[in-house]
């Protein structure tokens, strides 16, 4: 006996209604289509939106960076009265400005032979024109090396993301205000407490779920294993409906490395229990370091491959140029500055309202 069709109705080409007799087996495929591309859309959508809100909140970036907009002002003092004849010294002496908040040597040599090149070839004519080819040439190293600062969070739902990085560098922290962004926009978040080596880890991420209102996976078993929670988080946000998973892991030194191997295996549990996954591997750096924080991601990303990083505590310190070495360095974009101790002050990172917040 034939298997019974279902009757789906579709347009024709020219408009008019009709329908069409599907198996059942074709009628479950067709609705698991539908499906996957309505969950596509909706990750898609949260990263744009998220993105996005960084452009509303830059006020925020002016006054979080106001202490490299200070070291930078020397900037404007140079170019107000810049003439053709004090050209290698006002140069000179922006490359200084640039080294000390940290855009390093490779940056800020490239910037000001840039500069210096457009000026003897009369593209420059004055101070104003200087200073707008100065922030271009750093929006462009940002824009052509750190690609999409957007978050890519595939196309199933649950989405996973992994929170990886040094002790201190506020990466629980991080994690908590990364779902109070998730949570404003109605996004059903489940968190991981994969930070099992310090209890205050999870108890500070117990907070933050009972502050945001997310769901929290605990282990109370003090031999457990970071890829084991992990493992139970991941397959409860599938079982369960969540939006996003997100995991936290034990901090480590980027010279430890059998820890830095414990980050390979969590790694592989959460792509066992969820092929494709994790969609995110977000490395949190301590802006305070500036360039020290190079050789760090140059170990995280060798051992896990980082997606994006958050630079945090950037509104302690005049290093802010250390945004455009990371980039520069690695070809990783930022995915969110931390400018203040707020729980709004984790912010998508947006290049161009960077470049505007740095300069006065």
């Amino acid at each position: 006996m034939a298997a019974p069709s279902h009757v789906l109705p579709f347009l024709s080409p020219t408009g008019t209604a009709s329908s069409v007799r599907v198996s059942p087996g074709r009628r479950a495929g067709l609705l698991r289509c539908a499906a996957a591309a309505g969950q596509a859309g909706f990750f898609t959508r949260l990263g744009r939106l998220i993105k996005e809100k960084a452009k509303s909140d830059v006020e925020k970036l002016f006054s979080g960076f106001s202490k490299t907009r200070e070291n930078l002002s020397v900037v404007d003092e140079l170019l107000t009265y810049w003439n053709l004849a004090d050209t290698d010294r006002v140069l000179d002496e922006l490359e200084e400005a640039l080294l000390v908040s940290d855009f390093g040597p490779k940056i800020s040599f490239k910037i000001v032979d840039t500069l210096r090149e457009e000026i003897r070839d009369g593209k420059l004519k004055s101070g104003a024109e200087i200073k707008a080819a100065l922030k271009r040439c750093i929006l462009q190293l940002l824009t052509s090396k750190g690609g999409n600062s957007e978050l890519n969070l595939g196309f199933r739902k649950p989405a996973v993301i992994m929170i990886v990085g040094v002790n201190g560098g506020g990466k629980t922290t991080s994690l908590g205000k990364l779902a109070h962004r998730f949570k404003n926009e109605g996004v059903k978040v489940l968190m991981a407490a994969g930070d099992t080596f310090r209890a205050a880890a999870r108890d500070q991420l117990e907070v933050w779920a009972e502050r945001t209102g997310s769901e929290i996976v605990i282990d109370n078993d003090k031999k457990a294993q970071p890829p084991a929670v992990l493992s139970q988080a991941v397959k409860r946000g599938k079982r369960e409906g969540f939006d996003v998973v997100l995991c936290d892991t034990s901090g480590r030194l980027h010279t430890n490395y059998g820890l830095m191997e414990e980050l390979v295996s969590c790694k592989k549990v959460i792509a066992k229990a969820l092929p494709g996954a994790p969609n995110e591997i977000l490395l949190v750096l301590d802006g305070t370091t500036g360039l020290n924080m190079l050789q760090q991601a140059r170990e995280f990303n060798d051992v896990v491959g980082v997606t994006g990083f958050i630079l945090t505590k950037l509104d302690g310190t005049a290093r802010g140029g250390c945004v455009v070495s990371v980039v520069d360095e690695l070809g990783i974009p930022v995915k969110f500055i931390g400018v203040g101790e707020g729980v709004e002050d984790l912010q998508p990172f947006d290049a161009e309202a960077f470049v505007e917040a740095i300069f006065p």
